[in-house]
């Protein structure tokens, strides 16, 4: 039997969250979810994740650390620095999508999530692709 893909997801925005947990784990039937609404304790919440994530998700406008700061976070701790971490946001304006790129996200899915693209867009993360899907 395969093994089900680990995900951690934080966003800050109850409608979004809810949204996400009925595709992760009812649409896509996912076990392993861990959802934050915010970031307060950022790191040693993730660090005592089990299992641990093999995708991670982060709403760029959270507080108290942004999408930025704990993209940061997770690139230093050894454990987690190639995990695939992409971003989620409302704002998706071409030179942010470089600024994304840039900071070293794996890719940016715009924010609402589209519920029809993101089975194949979690795909094509998992496998290793970079996701830019900025359009609805």
């Amino acid at each position: 039997m395969e093994k089900l893909p680990v995900v951690l997801y934080v966003d800050d925005d109850p409608h979004s969250r809810k949204l996400m947990q009925m595709l992760l784990c009812g649409r896509m039937k996912l076990s392993h979810v861990t959802i934050f609404e915010n970031s307060e304790d950022f790191l040693p919440r993730v660090n005592a994740l089990v299992p641990k994530p093999d995708v991670v998700f982060l709403d760029i406008h959270v507080k108290p650390y942004s999408g930025f700061q704990m993209l940061k976070l997770l690139r230093e701790t050894e454990w987690i620095k190639d995990t695939p971490i992409v971003a989620l946001t409302a704002s998706v304006m071409n030179e942010e999508v470089q600024t994304l790129r840039t900071a070293g996200f794996n890719g940016c899915l715009a924010k609402p999530i589209n519920l029809a693209t993101f089975p194949d867009a979690f795909r094509q993360i998992l496998q290793g692709e970079t996701v830019w899907r900025i359009i609805n």
